[in-house]
């Protein structure tokens, strides 16, 4: 692989309070991972306005990560906002990958349904199949199948949008990742930029999550964790193959 001589610039779309401790560690978790590449950062908040050609010019990738306290069925404001934006990185054609509320927010965006389902949350380190196409996408299918990602949500992906082919299900949910058909976008519910210590800072941040959705003690579930090195690798090559062409 040929590193590029200037770093990549990568624009974070994050749904995050002011002040919250996850937005500095989300950023540092997509460094980690995106590892030997180097990548200059820059964030661009969901909750403002919605974003245009302008914000998006220059940037050679875009991510969707995570979110503290929001979720893609609310029918408050922001949400509209916010959706406006995700369907102007899709028009864009700029390369972009998408995890966990960002997996969520797309399918919204572009048609699909999201619902809140705590008889179905997932925390922690879960086992996921892939689908026949996800066996042959030259993203996916270096995966192995199956394969295990870190995972902490209770909305879920009901329905996919039009155009998004299913890459990944679990036991649980069947709906963990997808890609669309004419556009370079790939989104997971999984955390492919979470191993398990950063995922135990995640849950440590919200204590009350792990209780509230999983009836779970925060101890039981990162005592039952394993590392996943090869979903981890998942971002980095998407990388790779969309936008250095390595």
């Amino acid at each position: 692989m040929t590193t590029p001589a200037q770093p990549l610039r990568c624009l974070l779309l994050q749904v995050r309070d002011p002040g919250d401790p996850m937005s500095p560690h989300e950023i540092a978790s997509f460094v980690r991972v995106l590892q030997p590449l180097a990548v200059d950062i820059s964030v661009y908040d969901l909750l403002g306005r919605s974003i245009t050609p302008r914000d998006l010019a220059g940037a050679d990738f875009v991510l969707m990560g995570g979110s503290g306290d929001y979720s893609a069925t609310s029918t408050e404001p922001w949400l509209q906002t916010a959706l406006d934006s995700l369907r102007e990185v899709y028009a864009s054609g700029i390369p972009a990958f998408a995890s966990c509320w960002g997996f969520q927010g797309m399918a919204v965006a572009m048609g699909g349904e999201v619902v809140q389902d705590r008889n179905r949350a997932e925390l922690g380190t879960h086992e996921l199949v892939l689908t026949a196409a996800g066996r042959a996408d030259p993203l996916f299918r270096t995966l192995g199948s199956p394969f295990k990602a870190q995972l902490g949500h209770e909305d879920l992906v009901e329905t996919l949008p039009p155009g998004a082919t299913l890459l990944a299900s679990s036991a649980t949910v069947a709906n963990e990742a997808y890609r669309f058909d004419d556009a370079p976008v790939y989104c997971t519910q999984f955390h492919p930029e979470l191993d398990v210590a950063g995922t135990h800072a995640r849950f440590a941040a919200y204590p009350r999550y792990v209780e509230e959705v999983a009836g779970a003690t925060l101890s039981g579930v990162i005592g039952a964790m394993e590392e996943t090195p090869l979903a981890n690798g998942l971002i980095r090559r998407f990388v790779e193959l969309h936008v250095t062409g390595a």
